[in-house]
């Protein structure tokens, strides 16, 4: 019998058949991307494609390479206005030709081989650098970075001032900038990959592409709002996929237990997204209709509990219930603000972030009505309780030592201990659903500790537990973010343990393109 090659084989032998042909057509779907070609007096043509079921772009390239008073490479490009922000899981394929070789992302005033430009790179041989000319025919500059073999590449760009921001994935980002360079407004912003060699194609692939245009430095927090990305991740890998765009603010996805629906708040409602049909529909909650992201499912699917800023009690937070197909809410606290995190496994207890005598401390009440119980006293805030999945603890997140770390208590309050110490402001603990791995959504230091604002860039990091004891490790990057505020307030594991869906932000890319799709 005639042997078969593999999927994957198939796949590389299709990539490698159109990287070593002519250039494909302009016409062809560029996702994201207007066009693509080679600058320069290119000896081999390069190509580009965009495969919509890996989410991945596919480019091959050759030039002498992207330096001194001109360029040779393969670029595949989009023209924009304004501040941005990109991108990028990038490597190479193979072992390659010459260490100089190199893939990233770039912006250039012209397709000019001699064009004013800025560059982030990953090279062949691991160097990891910000490359720009900064006129017309200049020679180009370089700013290296201390970090080598990144794969995670960004590029923003603020006015005149460019940040890149280089990580290995998993770990934190290191950052070059340089503040002073103009391009001009409208640019060419892209992929590109150079040979460093004439005679030689390589080749190079984009995955978890986006290109994000980020909020006004001016604008006002809870009055102004730009787009969303309703994404989902494989933990394991870091695979991104977007499965939504809407130029509103959606916030908070619960992902229901059934596998079937993800569960959000925009403009006060509450939304279901069907998983399969990948459309949205409102949720009727009656009354209740100035929800907030803190909205829970108990962990069998049937009951949603939501957080709503009624009028009638100042505008303050209160806990209602609603059956998750939605009906009628039954008010649950009788006064506010009560911020709903978490229900027990055995669904008899809700457990929120509660303001009472000036202070915000975890509280539980029953499900169903009735006293509440203060869990915890200590000066500062603390917010997000989470039960674990045997109901043995309550995770929290808590300022109580300076900035805001992840705590943990038993179910009743008693041994408070701490659980994250760095230098990171950490919110939100979710615990996958196996009691394995906890996720939590980690600010900078530039952040003021009580915060977790709109529109910064944050990390989505991961803890495994074991035997019900969180690692004693440095959490693990799993998610480079333009988000914040509404990212992952609430829990969002799919019921696999396997995946996150979690809220991204950008303004609109440009009419009718979704952000990073």
């Amino acid at each position: 019998m005639k042997p078969l090659l593999s999927p994957l084989l198939k796949g590389l032998f299709v990539f490698l058949l159109l990287a070593t042909g002519p250039a494909m057509a302009q016409t062809q779907p560029l996702g994201l991307f207007d066009g693509h070609g080679d600058v320069g007096k290119v000896l081999k043509p390069g190509s580009a494609r965009y495969d919509p079921k890996m989410h991945q772009y596919e480019m091959s390239g050759a030039g002498y390479n992207i330096w001194f008073d001109h360029d040779e490479f393969h670029f595949m490009w989009k023209r924009m206005k304004g501040d941005f922000i990109l991108y990028t899981r990038a490597s190479l394929v193979g072992k390659g030709v010459d260490p100089h070789r190199k893939v990233g992302w770039m912006v250039r005033s012209s397709l000019d081989s001699n064009s004013a430009h800025i560059n982030a790179a990953e090279h062949g041989d691991g160097l990891t650098s910000l490359q720009f000319r900064r006129t017309k025919g200049a020679k180009t500059e370089e700013l290296r970075s201390k970090l080598t073999h990144a794969d995670v590449i960004q590029l923003e760009r603020r006015g005149n001032k460019y940040t890149m921001s280089v990580a290995k994935f998993g770990e934190p980002f290191v950052t070059q900038e340089v503040t002073d360079l103009d391009l001009g407004d409208e640019v060419y912003v892209g992929l590109f990959i150079g040979s460093h060699n004439k005679e030689v194609v390589e080749h190079g692939v984009f995955k978890d592409v986006r290109i994000s245009i980020p909020a006004k430095p001016d604008f006002v927090p809870y009055r102004e709002y730009i787009g969303s990305n309703i994404e989902v991740m494989d933990v394991a890998s870091g695979d991104r996929t977007i499965l939504h765009y809407s130029p509103e603010s959606l916030q908070a996805p619960n992902w229901t237990p059934n596998n079937k629906t993800l569960i959000y708040n925009s403009k006060g409602l509450m939304y279901s997204f069907d998983l399969k049909k990948k459309t949205t529909s409102v949720l009727n909650t009656d009354f209740v209709t100035n929800n907030n992201n803190d909205h829970v499912l108990s962990f069998d699917g049937k009951m949603l509990g939501l957080s709503n800023n009624s009028k009638e009690d100042g505008n303050k937070s209160i806990i209602y219930t609603v059956p998750v197909k939605g009906g009628k809410p039954k008010r649950i606290t009788p006064i506010g603000h009560s911020y709903l995190h978490g229900w027990s496994p055995d669904a008899k207890w809700l457990v929120f972030t509660a303001q009472r005598n000036g202070e915000f401390d975890i509280f539980k009440v029953p499900s169903g009505g009735g006293e509440e119980v203060q869990l915890t006293t200590a000066k500062g805030l603390d917010d997000g309780p989470e039960y674990s999945p045997d109901g043995q603890y309550v995770y929290f997140n808590s300022t109580r030592s300076g900035t805001m770390q992840i705590w943990r208590m038993k179910a009743d309050g008693s041994d408070q201990q701490q659980i994250t110490n760095d230098e990171y402001n950490n919110w939100f603990p979710h615990i996958s659903p196996d009691g394995k791995q906890m996720v939590i959504l980690s600010f900078g230091k530039e952040i003021t500790p009580t915060d977790h604002p709109f529109y910064k860039h944050v990390y989505l990091r991961l803890i495994p537990i074991e035997n019900g004891e969180p690692a004693k490790t440095t959490p693990k990057v799993i998610a480079y973010i333009y988000g914040g505020q509404g990212t992952i307030n609430t829990p969002s594991w799919s019921p696999d343990s396997k995946r996150l869906a979690f809220i991204s932000n950008s303004a609109p890319v440009s009419p009718g393109m979704v952000a990073g799709k």
